[in-house]
């Protein structure tokens, strides 16, 4: 080899090192965004290779055992609100999520590979809505009443107005990040929408829904919020990393008083959510009430601060062991019969 390549060699051995280096979540500059590679951020191309592996159609699902149950009058009255209540919500929560993803999210994100993952989490949120849609066309039900109750509902309604005034904040003609006040209020927006929208009002409605699965009722609609559970996880974890990174690259943003107002942030959703629970739930049915989701919607508020490298507020034990269960698919179980069973890296998940 001749001295001449060698030190081309050298020379882009160099250069390569200083477009990693280079990279940045926000602000960045010094590096194409469009420029995936070489990768930084490796968790950020995890969870996009596992959110390909979870791949999935939501007409893969059979409803036949929903419909007939739906059409009999083996659901009680409570049993029904339950389930239109929570499609009510998840229907324009997804598109919600979507809407962020894309229209405030994507553009102050300048690295590639975390574009990457945003752009599959936005076409999995749009398989979300997709099965809403599917969901309510299969039962029959008044499509309009369920994806109009964000305006009808208040307990619903509090809590999308919630979320969307986290999206109008970095929307506006004027923001950016370039201020660590302007990076504070981006990171307002990634804890609103991936630690509380995802990571806990999310969380309550599986919960909900999968109860029914326990007792081998609404199977289909079990089956479909397991898909999207799965899709869930992984959005929270890639959310809770970006979180952390941001915080690591902009170490004066993350003070007590944001810590402070975090907490507050906190403790609005899970009041919030409680509220929703209750307004599910006003008679309690299948051994679940709302003092129950009290515990849960608290239990679960405190395994995302932790992941946030905040202390825990609630101290609060999980009254649902049996999600675990519901959440982490029997492996007997071909859920995945066209797909996949197992994800690439499922060990690294972290399912609560």
């Amino acid at each position: 080899m001749s001295c001449c390549s060698i030190g081309k060699k050298n020379l882009y051995d160099l250069s390569e090192r200083m477009n990693v280096e280079d990279k940045r979540i926000i602000n960045c500059n010094a590096v194409d965004v469009n420029q995936l590679m070489p990768l930084k951020y490796q968790w950020a191309w995890e969870h996009y290779l596992n959110g390909c592996a979870n791949h999935w159609m939501p007409n893969e699902v059979g409803m036949g055992a929903d419909i007939e149950l739906w059409k009999s009058n083996a659901l009680s009255e409570d049993e029904r609100l339950v389930i239109l209540r929570n499609l009510g919500f998840f229907a324009t929560g997804e598109s919600l999520v979507g809407n962020n993803l894309v229209l405030a999210i994507f553009k102050h994100i300048t690295n590639a590979e975390c574009r990457q993952y945003i752009l599959r989490q936005a076409f999995e949120e749009a398989i979300h809505t997709h099965t809403f849609h599917y969901v309510v066309e299969s039962l029959g039900l008044d499509e309009r009443e369920i994806f109009n109750m964000y305006n009808e509902v208040p307990s619903i309604a509090a809590k999308d107005n919630f979320e969307m005034k986290y999206t109008a904040a970095i929307m506006d003609e004027n923001f950016s990040t370039d201020s660590e006040d302007g990076v504070r209020e981006f990171m307002r927006n990634l804890i609103a929408f991936y630690v509380i929208m995802e990571g806990i009002f999310f969380y309550s409605g599986f919960a909900m829904i999968l109860s029914f699965g326990r007792q081998n009722r609404m199977v289909g609609i079990g089956e479909q919020f397991q898909y999207i559970l799965r899709d869930e996880t992984i959005h929270l974890n890639f959310g809770i990393d970006l979180i952390n990174t941001l915080r690591s690259e902009n170490p004066g943003v993350w003070n007590a008083q944001f810590e402070t107002e975090v907490y507050a942030m906190i403790d609005e959703a899970v009041e919030l959510e409680i509220a929703y629970a209750e307004d599910c739930l006003p008679n309690g049915i299948l051994g679940l009430n709302a003092n129950l989701f009290r515990s849960y919607v608290q239990y679960i508020a405190d395994r995302r601060l932790e992941r946030i490298s905040l202390e825990k507020k609630y101290h609060a034990k999980n009254p649902f062991g049996w999600m675990s269960e519901a959440i982490d698919l029997p492996k007997e179980k071909n859920f995945f019969e066209t797909r996949v069973t197992e994800y690439q890296s499922g060990g690294s998940l972290d399912w609560g």
